[in-house]
């Protein structure tokens, strides 16, 4: 799935963001602008979300989501990614998603926590910081964990399925997403950690 989605995001860049991109740095706008901005949209989308307006959260949330790629696009453009502008991208994407899941786990919990959308909301919402952090300190100590079933894009596009089937008024949508990607994450967690223990044996001296 992630290969797809991959090919995809390829296709997108290639005919949709470079051309936003190279408009934006000719005005001025810097990454770490959008970055910042995509951030604040996403946070207002979950809001949103929070109170009960599924299909307006979806929309805002998607479309400000698509920022990570573009502030990337935008800075590979500059020459490079400064080690400053790679930090404040990751903690704007886990601030980010901290708002998106914390949003859902509110919103499914006032709704009476329908087919325990509440505890798989807080199940995809840990699992997916650990994905993220799991990556982080293996790169930190020189291992690879890039793989997995459910990377930020995927667990983003499945909680927006879910939120555009209970926009739609199908109540069970939004749980069975959330049930899906929180077993996708717990997945992905463990084939991360697989994936960077071989890596530490294939690099052990003989």
């Amino acid at each position: 799935m992630a290969k797809i989605v991959q090919v995809t995001a390829r296709a997108v860049v290639s005919y949709g963001v470079n051309p936003v991109a190279r408009f934006l740095l000719k005005i001025g706008v810097t990454p770490n602008a959008v970055t910042v901005a995509g951030t604040v949209g996403v946070l207002i989308g979950s809001y949103f979300g929070a109170r009960g307006h599924l299909l307006a959260g979806t929309v805002i949330v998607t479309a400000f989501a698509l920022t990570d790629a573009l502030d990337g696009t935008m800075a590979r453009m500059r020459g490079g990614t400064g080690k400053f502008g790679a930090l404040l991208d990751s903690s704007m994407d886990r601030l980010a998603d901290g708002a998106v899941f914390g949003a859902v786990v509110f919103y499914m919990a006032g709704k009476g926590n329908p087919y325990g959308g509440t505890i798989a909301a807080l199940i995809s919402l840990v699992a997916g910081q650990v994905v993220s952090y799991v990556k982080a300190r293996a790169q930190s100590l020189g291992l690879n964990a890039d793989v997995g079933l459910a990377e930020r894009l995927e667990r983003l596009l499945i909680v927006g399925v879910g939120g555009l089937l209970g926009a739609a008024g199908l109540d069970w949508g939004l749980p069975a997403a959330l049930w899906v990607l929180a077993a996708l994450s717990l997945v992905t967690v463990f084939q991360r950690l697989i994936h960077a223990a071989r890596t530490e044996v294939k690099e052990l001296p003989e």
